[in-house]
């Protein structure tokens, strides 16, 4: 083997002995020749050592032991110990095709700007069964506002511009892939291949199931860098708009739970963010305007709002440009729009909608679910289905619904007339905070779920 192969493959495992065989052999299987495979033990306690250690005494192949140090600080261990121009991980459950290094690698060959390159997957159960394709949008002609990043795994990266931006962060535990993404996606060109070059198995115990710590490292991340860039988005508002009347019962925001309203225990979520300068309530009954004045905070205003502006055919934008007229005068903030019927909204989520927005430069950001049931539309010839084959592809063809719960837009927009404006992304939630009360039911489901605690 050469001092110096193009490629560095590293495999890392922690109790994955049973796929992990699989996982090495995929490596040896390429028909592109020029690599080294580091293997990387951190701490299993099943057979994962033996495994490996069948072929330690490979001309191509280095053995490491850590001790359960996690994904992220071995990533790290792998970058300092590599010796290609091109480094990519496998982990130990899942598979590569054949030709996975020779395509990503002539890619990388080809332009010298690209920092990393990563492709479509195929994603597999248990048993190594295909059960869908996830097909990526293709960077910078197809998807302009990129809010998923490339899969950690599997990406080819050059090394050298990955030990510049320093490499992976240790302190959260989780987000490999979007860290990484959120360092080089602005300093460096990226590009994505729309083949299928690995096999991505999903067992319910791989190293990144861990549903909250994904989610809170990945909000960590996204405030981190808009903090850089909210001083030019100011003011950030919050606006809460009730009305009298159109919901299921009058005055919902009145109705209580755990002993307050819920434009109280909304009221109380804004006031928890720092990033927040006004929370505005805006109603057509003035009996909010007193629970406004109850709370005694400069923060906290209200706006009249006229009642033919609540019905439901209403534009809300007529009522946020009032708003925006007199404490946004420019319109060059940000605001959120919460709702009542919404209560179990976290402060993290109303935050990750600013981060949203600001990093990713769209003119709103909302709180999306993906919708995997199968979606018709009428046509001349009967019905015609909208997404594709959840069974056999999802990513590009992949359909999303508004939860309705958070939304943070660019106040310009509404110069024009609108909300929303053209150009949108999105970001998942749990159920919990997506919880809509539009009904006696599901208000009283509310209250009861709200004695417990709840898994955000």
């Amino acid at each position: 083997m050469p001092l110096s192969p193009k490629v560095t493959v590293y495999v890392v495992s922690h109790n994955y002995g049973g796929y992990v065989e699989k996982a090495i052999e995929s490596v040896f299987d390429q028909t592109f020749d020029d690599w080294e495979l580091l293997l990387i033990d951190d701490g299993s306690t099943d057979h994962t050592p033996n495994v490996m250690k069948c072929y330690e005494n490979h001309p191509k192949v280095r053995f490491f032991r850590t001790e359960g140090i996690g994904l992220t600080a071995v990533c790290n261990f792998a970058l300092n110990k590599a010796k290609g121009e091109y480094l990519i991980r496998l982990d130990g459950d899942d598979f590569f095709d054949v030709n996975i290094l020779l395509v990503q690698a002539n890619h990388m060959e080809k332009d010298s700007s690209l920092a990393l390159v990563f492709p479509d997957y195929y994603l597999i159960d248990e048993n190594a069964k295909i059960f869908a394709h996830e097909r990526r949008r293709e960077l910078y002609s197809e998807d302009h506002i990129m809010d998923a990043p490339p899969n950690g795994a599997c990406t080819m990266f050059r090394t050298a511009s990955l030990k510049e931006v320093g490499g992976y962060r240790e302190d959260l535990g989780a987000q490999d892939g979007f860290d990484i993404w959120m360092k080089l996606k602005d300093k460096y060109k990226c590009a994505n291949i729309n083949l299928p070059l690995f096999f991505y198995r999903r067992h319910g115990k791989n190293l990144t199931e861990e549903p909250m710590r994904i989610v809170n490292a990945r909000r960590t991340l996204k405030k981190e860098q808009a903090n850089k860039l909210l001083n030019n988005n100011q003011p950030v508002l919050a606006v809460i708009p009730c009305r009298k009347h159109f919901d299921f019962v009058e005055d919902v925001w009145k109705q209580k739970l755990d002993g307050i309203t819920l434009l109280e225990k909304d009221i109380y979520t804004c006031l928890k963010s720092d990033l927040i300068e006004k929370v505005v309530i805006t109603c057509d009954n003035l009996e909010a305007e007193e629970l406004v004045h109850s709370f005694d905070n400069p923060k906290v205003v209200f706006h009249h709002r006229d009642t033919k502006s609540t019905q439901r055919t209403a534009n809300l934008a007529l009522t946020l440009g009032g708003i925006f007229t007199k404490y946004d005068p420019q319109f060059k903030g940000i605001s959120i729009i919460r709702y009542t019927q919404t209560p179990f909204i976290s402060k993290d989520t109303i935050e990750e909608a600013i981060s949203s927005l600001v990093i990713s430069g769209a003119d709103s950001a909302c709180t999306i679910e993906e919708v995997s049931d199968t979606i018709y539309m009428r046509s001349a010839h009967g019905l015609i289905r909208v997404n594709g084959e959840s069974t056999k592809m999802i990513g590009k063809e992949t359909l999303f619904r508004d939860t309705s719960t958070c939304m943070a837009v660019q106040n310009s927009n509404i110069k024009s007339g609108s909300l929303r404006g053209t150009r949108m992304t999105g970001f998942s939630i749990s159920a919990a905070e997506g919880f809509f009360i539009n009904s006696e039911f599901t208000l009283e489901t509310a209250r009861n779920i709200s004695k417990k605690p709840l898994a955000l």
